[in-house]
């Protein structure tokens, strides 16, 4: 393992986001804040609890896992796009270096971008409304885990783009629109047994569903299932990373 060239990426794509800091934290911690204003407080103080958390507590989970899902996909596919837009892809495509130190550079910075605004989230969170977390390092993992995932899956649709208005169109069309509906600001039991079976379908349930049970301890889904569905997803992105580059699909002229 060549930890030096690992290195070499991770710090080069980290000292991007320092260039680019109110594009990266601050621009995404204000408009979660705005939410926590006008849902936790302006909606949720007219709204009853669900199950037993106040609604301004509950939406918490969600608006992180938004923000989470979306940035890792833009912090990855991003990261690896601008080396195919400019070129200097085929440099690191025939460096001595594996397709894992590759994908852990690029990927690996994309995750702890994503973490720290997570967390920079979470404690802006705690100004806003009154917030617990009943198992803090299942919410750690768990926080981890989806952004590792989301930012392979970003690091795929950077590979895939040719433009700019493809690499936005995921995450903007079909994220957002998932995260929305997968019970980021409600509760998928409240619905009717129809769509609560259609949501069911949605992956993002359990993303949602699965954090808020480390805050809260109550779920939609059970965590097994939660966890269960994100490793799935976290192998079909390795798996589809590892067919790019040994067929070289968009990486080579």
């Amino acid at each position: 393992m060549n930890l030096h060239a690992i290195k070499a990426i991770y710090l080069f794509e980290m000292a991007r986001t320092w260039r680019t800091l109110w594009q990266s934290i601050v621009s995404p911690v204000i408009s979660t804040s705005l939410y926590f204003v006008v849902f936790g407080a302006a909606i949720g103080s007219r709204m009853q609890e669900i199950d037993g958390v106040a609604y301004g507590a509950f939406i918490v989970p969600g608006l992180v896992m938004l923000s989470l899902l979306t940035q890792s996909i833009s912090n990855a596919s991003f990261g690896i796009y601008f080396p195919k837009f400019t070129g200097t892809i085929y440099e690191v495509l025939s460096a001595p270096i594996s397709t894992c130190e590759i994908v852990a550079g690029y990927v690996g910075a994309a995750a702890t971008k994503s973490v720290i605004l997570g967390l920079i989230i979470l404690a802006t969170a705690a100004f806003f409304v009154p917030l617990r977390i009943e198992h803090p390092l299942w919410m750690l993992a768990f926080l981890v885990l989806t952004a590792v995932t989301f930012s392979l899956f970003g690091f795929i649709i950077g590979i895939w783009a040719e433009g700019f208005e493809q690499l936005q169109f995921v995450p903007m069309l079909v994220v957002t629109p998932l995260t929305f509906l997968g019970g980021s600001f409600y509760s998928i039991d409240m619905l009717p047994p129809l769509w609560r079976t259609i949501s069911l379908f949605n992956p993002v349930v359990y993303l949602v569903s699965g954090f808020r049970w480390s805050f809260f301890g109550t779920a939609d889904v059970h965590i097994g299932v939660s966890v269960a569905m994100t490793l799935v997803f976290l192998v079909l992105c390795l798996a589809g990373i590892a067919w790019i580059f040994r067929t070289g699909y968009r990486l080579k002229a």
